[in-house]
């Protein structure tokens, strides 16, 4: 058998494309001549910890995993031919292969991908990776908040600091500047892997006339190959007894996913090292997150605390509580023909629990929420300029994003470039990228109708089963001596109100399980450039959608409920069949509360079992189905492919399931104030649950490049942009602090009231219209059958600020109902702009890059410069001094020659 070991081509960016048109031309001649040639099957060495070929030199950069087709006569013969054609075309890249039966399924072969240093070289130029030219002697900054951290950090003894250097974007022909101690350890495993899956990703496996086909992308699809993966370093409980062998992952395990590390700070160099800058930042942002959470939490917990202890205290409360006062006041029927009257009195529990969150505090933490995610968007810009420093990532995207091979296997147009007033090649015209567009467009519309659409299907069922409540509730849960003791607690508010969360909750789920389909096959359809491009479409058209998604019915319930009810003679209805719901007596603040609480918890609930449940099953499931005697040593390849893979997407759906969060924790945090501390309980969790994940359940992951978040950043400036505006117009509107401060201030006193001292004494009756009974209509006149305690009481309440009956304009608008409007607006436009304007201030006071960092960045770019050139100039004198020698011989022989 003929064994290709060709020199790999020396290309850059420029030449990628000539050059694997170039490889092509060459595999149809070894076909035609030979045949095509594939690695040669080796037999296991026995060694469960080896990370190398049989040889035990040649490091294992990547493994493919295909079904043997001899050993299952259904495979198709099509999936060998593009086999064998995708490994020669990587042998004559330079790539070495070398082929191991599997030790646990004998139809299995696994293909070992081993990178010899001239081809690591050369892609590394390719990809403009920066590599250390020299030790870094500049002194590091340290701040406070490193002073105070550093000792919750695991023990230099145990994760050894990372060496700091002066690094610069390799050349080959300048490798004698770069620090080449060993040429094994030069580039470390994480960039190895990264620059393999760079050429499996770009190696043709199929040709159809002009047509080129490659990718292992396209090969994993369509079954060809089962699997493709970097190698973990050791097992995660068990130390590798390979000498050389670092044990990351063991570390990793032990010292960061490890549940009894939960109290110690992330070693966020080992996790960029391992995984690759795209892991490392997200946890990074995870991690300040968390950190930031803390403070929200203490505020926000200190704040129910205050509302729960005064919860009895409060006067509006306390008459609401009065058998003299709410005991008096009887009540309209809240729904036609089925309802009762009842007396205020019953809803003395309810108003108590609002007290807790409806309160002065609750106004002092919406603004300090405002103000906090103004400077934990701030602080984590500056921590990010960090970071870019530190892991080489400040010039990324100019340097080093390549294109997606899917981008490039569609480039059948031409073009001119507008920079470079070159011809290129595009994967569709003008036209043809605003049709896709166009259609993507209209495809997220469609499913945000779609979920509007079922937001009102939930109304609609909250009007139905109102009505069902409160016609059975308080009768089954009287003559129902097992309930009787809730009878005071659960009204039909509160049991619908928690009925349709759960129910908004499991339609939620469904829709985002289809939507993600969706929302992929659209972003595929537009083919964007770059994998960064295509992270930033799919975010914004994924968040938009979980936007109305998860926030649609949180924005009903704080917005749009309760206002437009009309008054209990002349009801307003949806559809002209149900009656538009009205608020609970205390407000739709407690049912926003609810709401919140419900979906922030299952959605908790519902993330971890995906993430810890699911995947710990598969696992177990899997080694079950693929069970061998304990005689049998298994490799570490296998064991890698019995873990779970990670998704295309990656961290796409972590970031989302936490900015989602933070939408919870800053838009509606005015009515719930314990959603900071939920959160901060959640993301302690889920730091160590997403560790032990990568660490333990899933394969090593391809080592990505990564600047900063992305497309999240501008989210989350987004959401807290709004966030001012939802927590303003949740205290104006939705709760009633406004209507109790203007009563307070202006209708308590002269000249509306007969007093002289201001007092909340008598805002419960000033806050209920009076309506006739008389005047009911046939449709809303009640049916049921008088209470005893009715008696001959010919009106009843409801609340509203509108005229009493005999008015002139009876059952209109009062001028109070304008001064509280006036009053409401007023409160929104002044704290709306003196919170963006203290929100200007923080901004532009507080720079992204610390001026230290600024000054650091610039003193290694400099020296960067002159050691890259004083080498220059010492490998120029190397390489001249021969010529000046003889120069200098001929000189010297010339003199000698004339003086004779």
């Amino acid at each position: 058998m003929l064994v290709l070991s060709i020199t790999a081509i020396p290309c850059t960016m420029c030449r990628v494309c000539h050059n694997i048109g170039v490889i092509i031309s060459r595999l149809e001649e070894l076909k035609l001549r030979f045949g095509f040639s594939v690695p040669g099957v080796a037999e296991f060495n026995g060694n469960p910890d080896s990370l190398f070929f049989n040889d035990g030199k040649r490091r294992i950069d990547f493994v493919l995993v295909y079904e043997d087709e001899s050993k299952n006569a259904s495979e198709k013969k099509g999936s060998q031919r593009r086999r064998e054609f995708f490994e020669g075309s990587l042998m004559n890249l330079g790539v070495e292969l070398e082929a191991t039966q599997s030790v646990m399924d004998e139809k299995l072969v696994y293909v070992k991908v081993h990178m010899p240093f001239e081809v690591l070289c050369t892609y590394a130029e390719v990809l403009h990776i920066k590599l250390p030219i020299q030790p870094n002697d500049l002194a590091q900054q340290s701040s406070a908040y490193n002073c105070f951290t550093r000792h919750f950090y695991p023990s230099e003894d145990v994760i050894a600091k990372e060496p700091d250097f002066f690094t610069a974007p390799f050349r080959k022909d300048q490798l004698k500047c770069f620090c080449v101690k060993d040429r094994e350890q030069f580039f470390t495993p994480a960039v190895r892997s990264r620059m393999a899956y760079y050429i499996l990703s770009r190696a043709p496996y199929d040709i159809k006339g002009s047509v080129k086909k490659f990718g292992i992308s396209k090969l994993l699809d369509g079954g060809v190959y089962k699997a493709a993966y970097p190698l973990h370093d050791s097992r995660f409980n068990v130390k590798s007894k390979e000498p050389d062998c670092p044990n990351e992952r063991f570390l990793l395990y032990n010292e960061w996913a490890h549940p009894k590390s939960f109290y110690k700070m992330q070693p966020l160099d080992l996790i960029r090292k391992y995984f690759g800058e795209k892991i490392g930042i997200y946890f990074a942002w995870l991690g300040f997150y968390t950190v930031m959470l803390t403070l929200a939490a203490a505020v926000g917990l200190g704040c129910f605390i205050y509302g729960y202890t005064t919860r009895e205290s409060s006067t509006w409360s306390k008459e609401v509580c009065d058998p003299q006062i709410g005991g008096e006041i009887i009540m309209c029927p809240q729904c036609d023909q089925i309802c009762p009257y009842w007396r205020l009195n019953t809803t003395c529990e309810s108003s108590k629990r609002l007290c807790i969150f409806d309160n002065y505090g609750t106004l002092v933490f919406a603004i300090f929420m405002s103000v906090w995610v103004t400077l934990f968007l701030e602080f984590w810009k500056r921590y990010q300029a960090e970071l870019e420093h530190d892991w080489d990532t400040v010039e990324f995207l100019q340097q080093e994003e390549q294109l997606r091979p899917e981008y490039e296997a569609k480039c059948v147009y031409e073009r001119v470039n507008p920079v470079t007033q070159e011809k290129e090649n595009v994967p569709h015209t003008a036209c043809g990228k605003c049709m896709r567009v166009s259609c993507g467009i209209s495809t997220v519309l469609f499913w945000v109708l779609l979920i509007i659409a079922s937001v009102v299907g939930v109304i609609v069922y909250r009007l139905a089963m109102f009505i069902n409540f409160s016609a059975k509730l308080r009768t089954d849960l009287k003559y129902t001596k097992e309930l009787e003791p809730f009878k005071e607690y659960v009204t039909p508010q509160m049991a619908t109100s928690i009925t349709a969360s759960i129910i908004s909750l499991i339609i939620i789920m469904i829709l985002n399980n289809f939507y993600e389909k969706v929302a992929i096959w659209i972003t595929d359809f537009e083919l964007p450039r770059t994998k960064t491009e295509y992270e930033n479409s799919l975010t914004l058209k994924m968040f938009l959608f979980q936007f109305v998604n998860y926030y649609s019915s949180c924005f009903y319930i704080a917005f749009f409920k309760g206002k437009v009810v009309g008054y209990p003679g002349q009801p307003v209805y949806w559809f002209g069949a149900f009656r538009n719901e009205e608020c609970d007596p205390g407000g739709c603040l407690t049912e926003l509360t609810t709401q919140l609480s419900i979906i922030m918890t299952g959605k908790a609930v519902w993330n971890n079992i995906q993430e810890v449940l699911l995947p710990w099953v598969k696992n177990l499931i899997f080694r079950h189905c693929t069970q061998v005697g304990s005689e049998k040593v298994i490799p570490r390849w296998e064991q890698d492919y019995q873990l779970q893979p990670i998704g295309k997407l990656g961290l796409f759906y972590e970031y989302l399931e936490m900015v989602i969060q933070f939408g919870f924790v800053t838009l509606f945090v005015a009515s719930f104030p314990l959603a900071p501390l939920l959160a901060l309980f959640n993301n302690l969790c889920e730091i160590r649950v997403d560790a032990w994940k990568f660490t333990t359940q899933s394969r090593r992951v391809v080592p990505e490049k990564a600047q900063d978040i992305g497309a999240w950043q501008p989210i989350l400036q987004g959401v807290a942009i709004l966030a001012v505006a939802t927590n303003a117009a949740i205290i104006a509107f939705t709760s009633d602090m406004i209507p109790r401060l203007v009563y307070y201030w202006a209708i308590s006193v002269s000249p509306h009231s007969d007093g002289s001292n201001h007092t909340m004494t008598g805002f419960i009756n000033s806050s209920l219209s009076v309506f006739n009974i008389t005047d009911f209509n046939g449709n809303s006149n009640p049916n049921v059958d008088t209470l005893f305690w009715f008696n001959n009481i010919t009106t009843c309440r409801y609340r509203d600020f509108r005229n009493p009956p005999n008015h002139p304009n009876q059952y209109e608008y009062s001028i109070h109902y304008w001064h509280v409007i006036a009053a409401k607006l007023a409160f929104m436009i002044v704290v709306e702009h003196i919170v963006y304007f203290t929100k200007f201030m923080l901004s532009y006071m507080i720079p992204d890059v610390p001026e230290a960092l600024k000054e650091q960045i610039k003193r290694e770019r400099y020296l960067t410069q002159v050691i890259l050139h004083e080498t220059n100039i010492k490998h120029f004198k190397e390489l001249m001094k021969p010529v000046a020698d003889n120069l200098q011989d001929e000189i010297e022989e010339s003199e000698l020659n004339l003086r004779l």
